[in-house]
């Protein structure tokens, strides 16, 4: 058993800290196992493992892919990940998709009444892959909402933002096929956040199972004891294993969400390190 955090964000896609800050901070949290899992992205991985060893705390490789069959289906992948992979080559690819996303997000904003350019999102992002988060920052910047969370409840979350932006996220089927060609595990991310009802997520999970998932995110900040209890019954029933995280984006861009620290058997996902 270990103290950990499996589920976190850095620079490298849409967090506020470098992957070597975010290893500091979860040192200083007292993490004893971390892992890295940037939205469609490798690159902070490299960087920080390296922190990882340098701070004397355990370090998991990860990524986070989304699929299209709900708003919000995400899937962690946890493994090496090597260049040339099936996931590498996906995350390869994503970029250039983040990129054609953005433009749709820019066209969609501007007839909300909003005028933001590819140079002034690229300037927010940086070399991260553009996301949500970086334009709901510009947003408060340029004065067009009053706070951070309007952004996604007004805009960036809603069915229209899902059904004119989000139209090119590939199946669960293919996001869990990349990462098991890889040599990786795969895990469902906050499961609550699908919102769906119990019989619906258990016909899901056994759906998942039949791909390959190996795991479920029972422990996340947003479940209800009710919720973990319930997918802990999913995970025991169909053989997965738990898995825990923060979902932290630093306090800039989740001011709720502080690192987790979740006491787990993670020897299965060490044994791939």
């Amino acid at each position: 058993m270990s103290i950990v955090d499996l589920h976190t964000h850095s620079k490298a896609s849409d967090g506020q800290y470098s992957p070597s800050e975010l290893v500091r901070l979860a040192h200083q949290w007292g993490v004893e196992v971390l892992a890295l899992t940037d939205h469609d992205t490798l690159n902070g991985l490299s960087e920080a493992a390296c922190a990882a060893r340098e701070a004397g705390i355990r370090f998991i490789k990860g990524v986070e892919l989304s699929a299209r069959e709900y708003h919000t289906f995400h899937i962690l992948g946890y493994g090496e990940f090597t260049p040339g992979s099936p996931m590498a080559e996906k995350c390869d690819g994503a970029r250039q998709g983040r990129k054609n996303k953005a433009l749709r997000i820019i066209d969609y904003l501007y007839d909300k009444g909003m005028h933001i350019t590819m140079e002034e999102i690229q300037s927010i992002a940086g070399e991260a892959n553009i996301g949500r988060p970086h334009f709901a920052r510009l947003m408060l910047d340029k004065g067009y909402i009053s706070n951070y969370r309007e952004a996604f409840d007004r805009y960036l979350d809603t069915d229209e933002y899902h059904d004119r932006v989000e139209i090119t996220k590939q199946p669960v089927a293919r996001c869990i096929e990349k990462i098991k060609t890889s040599g990786g595990k795969a895990v469902l991310a906050h499961p609550y956040q699908i919102g769906i009802d119990n019989d619906a997520m258990e016909k899901l999970v056994r759906e998942l199972v039949e791909l390959g998932l190996d795991g479920i995110e029972c422990y996340y900040p947003k479940h209800t004891a009710e919720m973990t209890k319930f997918y802990l019954s999913l995970a025991k029933r169909y053989g997965l294993h738990v898995t825990g995280g923060s979902d932290f984006h630093g306090e800039k861009y989740k001011p709720e969400i502080e690192l987790a620290r979740w006491d787990l058997d993670v020897g299965w996902l060490m044994d791939m390190f």
